[in-house]
């Protein structure tokens, strides 16, 4: 066997995502207070949507946090993979929460469409804090968005704060239109807008989550590819057993039983047969762990045998 495990997830780039989430949670934290008070001020629900939305995106970046820094922590006997699976729980609670401010929303924003009289709005304050929290959403989600593509934990806390962004665009259009009609309905349909916002991006984060706990073959992964490409490998007369799957975004990992001609037995140059194997792997498919059973043809009959 083989292991080929170039560590992905550097520390270097691991603190780098730590200062993004402080930073990022110091932004989000001001910004929810001054929604909260503007909400109390105006009487807009599409802005406390947006602040309840802050509030599950705040809880989010902690949760961020802390699984960033759990997930750096070395592999043990117990935990061989190390604890990078964390970040996965983590974008799995993110999901939950977002769902649930949908909801959330979606319920208040027919009860006010249901009762519009009750509604009563002032726009000239709720237009001020919209474009502060547009302001200050746009500068957390410059600060997270280096790290959204290369870790799936990072990736949900940039969707959160790309939703909050969004909600401020929305809110701010809800105050204009109020500001030139009157029409103070428009806040609950904000609301609701909102709320359609938020769901694709969690069902969208949660599908990912269930990819990678199911082990899943990563869908940028064709395995088809990959089976070929070992086959062209000289020596190589079969590969079976093929297993791909990531332990959290960015971490492929491959096993595969590999038959090669007796010669290679022969010639001792089973050594030789693994690197090109492994590199093969790591350079044409970006799998950081790969893993190979090299068996004589003799042996293969044997294999397919006990795994039908």
């Amino acid at each position: 066997m083989a292991h080929n495990d170039q560590h992905g997830h550097s520390h270097a780039s691991a603190s780098t995502d730590r200062k993004r989430l402080g930073f990022a949670i110091g932004i989000v934290a001001l910004v929810l207070v001054v929604e909260v008070a503007g909400a109390a001020l105006t009487g807009s629900l599409a802005l406390l949507a947006d602040a309840g939305h802050m509030v599950s995106d705040l809880i989010g970046l902690i949760v961020a946090l802390v699984a960033s820094i759990i997930a750096t922590r070395p592999a043990t006997d117990r935990h061989s993979f190390g604890f990078q699976r964390v970040e996965v729980f983590a974008a799995l609670f993110n999901g939950v929460v977002l769902v649930g401010v949908a909801v959330f929303v979606a319920v208040e924003g027919v009860s006010r469409l249901l009762s519009p009289a009750q509604t009563s709005i002032t726009p000239i304050p709720l237009l001020v804090v919209a474009v502060i929290g547009l302001l200050a959403n746009f500068g957390a989600l410059m600060l997270l968005r280096g790290g959204a593509a290369s870790s799936l934990n990072m990736r949900g806390a940039y969707l959160e704060v790309f939703g909050d962004l969004l909600g401020s665009i929305t809110v701010i259009a809800a105050a204009l239109i109020i500001m030139a009609t009157g029409f103070a309905p428009a806040d609950a349909i904000a609301s609701l807008v909102i709320a359609a916002m938020i769901v694709p991006r969690a069902v969208s984060l949660l599908r990912d989550v269930f990819r990678v706990l199911l082990q899943q073959t990563p869908v940028d992964t064709d395995v088809e590819q990959i089976r070929a490409h070992i086959l062209a490998e000289e020596g190589v007369v079969d590969v079976h057993d093929v297993h791909v799957w990531a332990v959290t975004t960015g971490r492929n990992i491959f096993s595969a039983h590999v038959v090669v001609d007796q010669g290679v037995f022969g010639r001792g140059d089973t050594g030789l047969m693994l690197d090109r194997l492994s590199t093969c792997l790591a350079g044409h498919f970006d799998v950081e762990h790969s893993t190979f059973q090299l068996e004589p043809t003799e042996h293969a009959g044997h294999e397919q045998h006990l795994h039908p």
